[in-house]
């Protein structure tokens, strides 16, 4: 592990490898890291500092991710950043709307926040998801041209991040200790059913302020005169949301995402 075979040049030492990726794109100022706090962005971070490169870490909270989390980030890795979103997550979804897997408006706005006009390190890799795999060492971001983005660990696989993990002795958020794969945003639409109601069960008091929160979006998408029929209510949206059963979408309902 963290050695793969290279059919030109023999054994390629992917640690060595991601460190040379460092230093070669280092800007004057320094890097904006991306620091979420899971299992990629500590071996980014680890290995950043194994470059001895300059770099400043943001963590740009979301205002929902698990309070483990958090509290990790905070004892952990007291150097990193808080960046806070102008409005919480919850706040925002109330007029914004609900995000879905194929329309989340969410991470835009409150993951990918800041390093405008920086050079931003990221923990990507190809072996996330299939659409992970379409991206590239070094790129510059479509929204904001002035932000160009270097993934220094793209070709890495689990086993490698988890590998370098123990090598290092990084602390890492014990909920992976409990059987999560990755950590993120609450009932986040992009992880199984079975996840979301599991998070609910756990954190009550967040589904209780998602909730609340679904109630005042469903009584002001009445008053602006969208259509909310196929619901009778926050609570019938809210459940439907996070049951992830999306087959009873109508075109009518696509106003709600706007």
């Amino acid at each position: 592990m963290l050695k793969e075979l290279d059919l030109f040049r023999g054994n390629i030492n992917k640690v060595e490898m991601a460190i040379s990726r460092l230093r070669q794109f280092e800007p004057p100022e320094g890097y904006y890291l991306a620091f979420s706090g899971g299992k990629d962005s500590i071996t980014l971070k680890r290995l950043a500092d194994l470059a001895t490169i300059r770099y400043d870490a943001h963590y740009n909270n979301p205002t929902i991710d698990p309070p483990e989390l958090v509290k990790f980030i905070r004892s952990q890795y007291p150097d990193v950043t808080f960046d806070q979103p102008p409005i919480p997550f919850l706040k925002r979804l109330e007029t914004r709307g609900f995000p879905l897997r194929q329309r989340r408006w969410c991470c835009q706005e409150y993951k990918e926040r800041g390093g405008s006009g920086r050079i931003v390190l990221t923990g990507i890799r190809w072996a996330e998801s299939n659409r992970r795999k379409k991206r590239k060492l070094v790129e510059t971001c479509f929204r904001d041209t002035t932000k160009r983005y270097v993934n220094p660990i793209i070709d890495w696989t689990n086993d490698d991040v988890w590998t370098f993990i123990d090598r290092e002795h990084l602390p890492y958020c014990l909920l992976y200790d409990e059987g999560w794969k990755r950590i993120g945003c609450l009932f986040c639409p992009m992880t199984y059913k079975k996840q979301r109601l599991a998070e609910a069960t756990r954190y009550p008091k967040y589904a209780a302020a998602f909730r609340k929160s679904f109630k005042r979006l469903f009584q002001y998408k009445k008053e602006q005169g969208h259509a909310v029929d196929s619901w009778r209510n926050g609570d019938e949206m809210f459940e439907w949301w996070i049951s992830g059963d999306q087959k009873k979408q109508n075109p009518d309902q696509m106003v709600m995402f706007e």
